[in-house]
Parts: C-alpha cells; structure tokens; sequence
C-alpha cells in the first residue's frame, strides 16, 4: 500500500530489548469530498509508523516534511483508562520517499532520495 501525508512530529529512534532500532512517526493524511448535501468536508487521518530498515532516516523525518511511504496497514485497539475505546491505524514502512517541505537548511538532514515538488494539497 502506498500513502502520502505530512510528518506531524520529529521522529524518534527507539531500541527494542533485543537491540534493535526502530524509527517511529506519525503522518497526517488529508482528504476531502462532498457530502450528499454538496458541501465540502476535509478529513484528516492519522497513521502511527515503523520503519526497522535503516535508523539514520530519523534525521531527515521532520514535521511538515512530505513523504510517500509504501508499506502495510494494521489496527490496533484498546480500552483508556476513562472506560472508552481507542484504536489507532499503524502503517509498518518498508520504503519512505521524501517528497517536499519539512527541512529546515540550518537543520543541514541528509537527503536519502531526490526531493520532487508537486501540487499536492496538503
């Protein structure tokens, strides 16, 4: 499954208690369409993700950056402590393409695949 979404915060590696790393990030989705009513409605969704292939792309996973990410979906759901349900939709990466925006140049992130600017609407 491929989707394309804005990072919505800086990526953090974290270390299993086997040793390995994991990068996790959230994206934010956007989509929009017309309800039977005619009017517009914008929705945003929200995919939790794992990459396990390569740390070092943390550096470059930063807020706004937009990326295309190829991967599988799972959901996951679970009970809070006030009684109500919850679930979240993690996307488990296996490819990450940045796309545009998000880079900072005094941030100086190493750029893993070519920048493309697009007309995209979020």
């Amino acid at each position: 499954m491929n989707i394309i979404g804005r990072v919505t915060k800086n990526a953090e590696v974290q270390s299993t208690a086997g040793g390995k790393e994991v990068v996790n990030f959230s994206v934010a989705i956007n989509d929009s369409y017309k309800n039977k009513q005619g009017e517009r409605v914008e929705q945003t969704e929200f995919f939790d993700c794992a990459y396990w292939l390569t740390p070092q792309v943390a550096k470059m996973l930063v807020k706004g950056l937009l990326v295309e990410l190829i991967g599988r979906v799972s959901a996951s759901g679970w009970i809070d402590r006030d009684g109500n349900p919850r679930a979240t939709l993690n996307f488990h990466v296996s490819s990450i393409k940045p796309l545009a925006g998000g880079c900072r140049a005094e941030e100086n992130h190493e750029v893993v695949a070519e920048v493309v600017e697009d007309d995209l609407p979020f």
